[in-house]
């Protein structure tokens, strides 16, 4: 896994994420992004249960404690790996008791980071049944009740084409809210392309507004990661 860093600066890539590192050394990877020139720029939270258990328990009532004792925990390896964006993961819930649950986990976390940039991602449910934070008027209203400054919208193309069926009309309606993007096929998660969401035109929409967060590759390359590289020409 740390071989990536190295590849990704290779391929030209001046930033990366890496969703769960907690296996490899913090420090051996802060080193890695340091000797390939890469800015380490999101990682997710908390660590997930490699048992096969949630991922994520931010709005789950029942785990509250358990969330912020791993919210802390992430912040001793962020420390010394110094990801820019940590993604809070709300995990598998529903109704106003997650809601309220969610709102508060992240406003104690926010206060517990407060230099710290904090998003929250809207997931489908294709792609992770059951999960909580699956509609952007939801966040929305998350992300206006907890009233953080060092909290802020994650955009997924993939994940907003597959929930609304126009990720551009999703950035418009939440574009103040949004500090980080990611890209992908809006049905096949492999490269971006222009069918079924015209990402062409969304990268020069971007370029006129005053976005000024990373824009990452989130999808399964159709054939190898290098080979699929030419969309961001």
């Amino acid at each position: 896994m740390i071989e990536r860093v190295r590849a990704a600066a290779e391929a030209g890539f001046t930033g990366v994420e890496m969703l769960f590192p907690y296996d490899l050394n913090a420090q051996e990877l802060r080193d890695e992004c340091v000797i390939n020139g890469v800015q380490m720029v999101l990682i997710n939270c908390p660590p997930p249960n490699y048992t096969g258990g949630e991922q994520g328990w931010a709005a789950v009532p029942a785990l509250q404690d358990r969330f912020r004792r791993d919210f802390n925990r992430v912040l001793r390896y962020a420390s010394v790996l110094k990801p820019q964006i940590l993604q809070i993961m709300p995990g598998i819930a529903s109704g106003p008791e997650a809601e309220a649950c969610l709102i508060e986990n992240l406003t104690w976390a926010a206060e517990q980071a407060p230099k710290q940039r904090l998003t929250l991602k809207v997931i489908s449910d294709t792609a992770i049944p059951g999960y909580f934070l699956n509609s952007y008027d939801l966040a929305a209203r998350v992300l206006d009740a907890a009233n953080a400054p060092n909290l802020g919208l994650q955009l997924d193309t993939f994940h907003a084409h597959q929930i609304t069926g126009d990720a551009s009309a999703a950035w418009q309606a939440h574009a103040g809210r949004v500090t980080h993007i990611q890209v992908g096929h809006g049905e096949t998660r492999h490269e971006p392309t222009n069918a079924p969401f015209d990402h062409p035109s969304f990268f020069k929409e971007l370029k006129k507004s005053r976005y000024s967060g990373w824009i990452s590759g989130e999808y399964n390359p159709a054939q190898t990661t290098v080979q699929g590289l030419n969309w961001i020409k």
